[in-house]
């Protein structure tokens, strides 16, 4: 006998089981304008060995 698959209203109720209520949407009055900063650097500053700090998953 197959299971039958879960509702989305039983995924919603799981998902609050799992996680808990979500925070309250923050409103567009206190949004913030997107600043963008310098790019990310690879290797930390001054790093001797620039192949040390290449790694590769």
């Amino acid at each position: 006998m197959a299971e039958q698959p879960f509702t989305d209203d039983e995924y919603a109720f799981l998902r609050h089981i799992r996680f808990g209520e979500l925070p309250p949407a923050v409103r567009p009055d206190e949004r913030v304008a997107l600043t963008e900063t310098d790019p990310g650097r690879d290797s930390p500053q001054g790093s001797e060995d620039p192949v040390r700090w290449n790694v590769q998953g």
